[in-house]
């Protein structure tokens, strides 16, 4: 079963969206050295995943949601 990593499917939307590490950080109130450290980490915190879904205005549980359904139609 192929894993998602969290991290890097928000540092594609951030890139998708033109946006920089520094706006991005300053928009979930952390430096840019933890904004480097969610992009390496393939699990996220539930929270914190919910409040970069609302600073991007994209559902990354839906992300997870279809992700598992396509699995599961393996």
């Amino acid at each position: 079963m192929e894993h998602l990593h969290f991290g890097h499917m928000i540092q594609a939307e951030i890139k998708r969206q033109g946006r920089t590490v520094t706006w991005f950080a300053h928009a979930i109130h952390c430096d840019r050295t933890n904004a480097y450290k969610i992009f390496a980490n393939s699990h996220i915190d539930t929270e914190l995943l919910l409040r970069i879904s609302r600073v991007l205005g994209h559902n990354f549980f839906q992300d997870a949601a279809n992700h598992l359904r396509t699995q599961d139609n393996i």
